[in-house]
């Protein structure tokens, strides 16, 4: 593999089809598309200043580098994406890839990031923007730190470890999404979605988890959340903190330490396919 080292490019397509490379300690600016449908590189401790770093690439390993601000919409329609230890403090910066490795990424800016991906692996991410994973599929996530609204929207197949989510309107028109020992924090948490579940989740949610079908929380705590469950169908929810207020379930089984009301005022849902139990131990 060709080494380049401490080089500076400039110009539209500055390496295009680049290809077999180890790019390091170099610097890509005034230039869009500099690696445009390139493929098998390494690249360590570079930085992008300029637009559409890294589009239609292949194979691609990137360390150490920073993506800075004018860098936007830098990696697009990409496959067998590796990434580390890398700042990134530009907006849309991953749509259609697929086949990624992301760790110990900062997205400062992150808004509009991560859309349409496939097969992605995000590790210890810290990110800030709105509408940040958006129809994504088959995404594993583990120590994400997420500020922004409107989080994985109308994204399939989820599954979420020790994570925080500081976000209204998360996991909005999602199918299949799991959650595990994460921090939800954010109004109208997971409507208008399908086989959705959290496990042992502290969760914060004014009208939080309605309109779900096949919604299930185990060891849940469900803190300051009120008007929750309504619509929901085939509900099996174990929480260990008192809700403050559930509304017009449909069917299924909620067990609670305490409720502070129950509302079921729409005439047209069977009260009895719905079970409430209040009484057991708290957290």
């Amino acid at each position: 593999m060709k080494e380049i080292n401490q080089q500076v490019f400039e110009g539209e397509r500055a390496l295009f089809k680049a290809h077999d490379l180890n790019i390091k300690n170099s610097t890509f600016q005034n230039g869009e598309s500099p690696l445009k449908h390139s493929k098998n590189l390494n690249i360590e401790h570079n930085i992008f200043k300029w637009k559409y770093p890294l589009w239609y690439a292949n194979d691609i390993n990137v360390s150490q580098s920073t993506i800075k601000l004018e860098a936007h919409a830098g990696i697009w329609y990409t496959k067998n994406l590796k990434m580390d230890d890398t700042m990134i403090e530009a907006t849309k910066t991953f749509r259609h890839i697929s086949h990624a490795e992301l760790s110990n990424i900062t997205m400062s800016n992150a808004v509009e990031t991560l859309w349409w991906c496939n097969d992605v692996k995000l590790d210890h991410i810290t990110a800030k923007g709105d509408y940040f994973g958006k129809n994504c599929e088959n995404t594993v996530v583990d120590h994400l730190k997420l500020s922004g609204n409107y989080a994985f929207d109308g994204s399939k197949n989820i599954e979420v470890h020790n994570s925080t989510f500081e976000t209204h309107d998360a996991f909005w028109n999602c199918d299949n999404v799991t959650v595990y020992d994460s921090t939800l924090v954010g109004e109208y948490l997971a409507w208008n979605s399908k086989h959705i579940r959290f496990v042992n989740c502290w969760i914060e949610s004014d009208q939080g988890l309605c309109y779900v079908d096949d919604l299930t929380l185990e060891n849940c705590s469900l803190v300051n959340t009120d008007l929750a469950f309504e619509y929901c169908t085939d509900i099996n929810a174990d929480i260990i903190t008192t809700i403050d207020s559930v509304k017009n379930p449909v069917n299924g089984v909620i067990n609670a330490p305490a409720i502070g009301e129950v509302i079921l005022d729409d005439p047209d849902i069977d009260k009895s396919a719905i079970k409430i139990n209040v009484g057991r131990k708290t957290a």
